[in-house]
């Protein structure tokens, strides 16, 4: 059969509440229907699928083995329907705030302050997206918030990557990081080069960066492996693959939920780019945004 979108999701809908009630009877009081408007919807659905959902008895129905098979995914399809108008809309007296962050601040920093956030802001319903490069944060959102654009977006890089009205919030210290039977091997700089080092290609502050200064000898050498974002890179050092950058304080969960250590205590470095914080251009300002702003940057103080 050629088959087509269903013409009546109510169909859908009181095909469920039937099946989870088993009772065309409790589904018309649940539904505010009449039970014979049940019973033809359910005949409608049943017309248009070409099966029986339910056996009928006399006082009561039964779900076929069709019916039985069809109910977990409209259930679950009726479900993540509901959770993304939620999403989306929440309660009507919110405000609604979307924030496009970086991927390695929205996997551990801002994760754990967010229920501050909530508590002191209960009525700003928050979505929170991603990117990874400035690009990211030039470009329409896709996918899930597909049509919206974010209200804030907190952005990686140097400051002719953002707008004018971009705000600096923190820089970030590069440290290299591995597991501790690892780092017990390393006891200068030098020492090093004996291992993978994990380079993460959208930083400006790398592996060059770290050791030029420090060590002897051609760094393009070196045994690298590269990678697009420091949530991998310290994944991949978990792993005992090779030594990888931290860049604190954002990675900071990051390093401690791998179990990775610095590898030598004081070789650290001031990376060359900041977060910034800033609203798209020629795009509102909403009193949430505003609220966000002030309690974001009393987090950093």
């Amino acid at each position: 059969m050629a088959f087509r979108r269903i013409p009546s999701l109510n169909w859908v809908r009181v095909f469920e509440t039937a099946a989870r009630t088993e009772s065309f009877a409790q589904a018309a009081k649940l539904l505010n229907m009449s039970a014979p408007a049940v019973s033809q919807q359910i005949k409608s659905l049943e017309g248009y699928l070409g099966r029986e959902l339910f056996s009928r008895g006399a006082h009561h129905v039964v779900l076929t083995d069709e019916g039985r098979a069809f109910l977990p995914a409209v259930q679950q399809s009726l479900s993540s329907l509901e959770a993304t108008a939620a999403a989306l809309f929440g309660p009507r007296e919110s405000e609604h705030l979307t924030v496009q962050v970086l991927f390695l601040l929205s996997c551990s920093w801002l994760p754990e302050r967010l229920a501050d956030f909530e508590k002191k802001h209960p009525h700003i319903h928050l979505q929170v997206t991603c990117g990874n490069t400035p690009n990211d944060f030039q470009n329409d959102i896709r996918g899930f918030f597909r049509g919206h654009k974010p209200d804030l977006q907190i952005g990686f890089g140097s400051a002719t990557d953002f707008p004018e009205n971009a705000e600096r919030l923190f820089g970030e210290t590069v440290i290299p990081v591995a597991r501790p039977e690892v780092a017990e091997m390393i006891h200068q700089p030098q020492d090093l080069l004996q291992h993978r080092l994990i380079e993460v290609s959208t930083h400006q502050s790398g592996w060059l960066q770290v050791l030029g200064a420090s060590v002897e000898g051609d760094l393009s050498d070196a045994n690298y492996s590269f990678t697009d974002n420091t949530v991998t890179a310290m994944a991949m050092a978990a792993t005992g693959y090779g030594i990888a950058l931290a860049r604190s304080p954002v990675s900071d969960t990051l390093v401690d939920t791998h179990g990775l250590v610095p590898c030598i205590d004081d070789l650290k470095v001031k990376g060359l780019q900041h977060f910034y914080l800033f609203s798209p251009l020629a795009h509102p300002a909403k009193s949430a945004a505003s609220d966000f702003r002030t309690w974001l940057l009393k987090q950093i103080t």
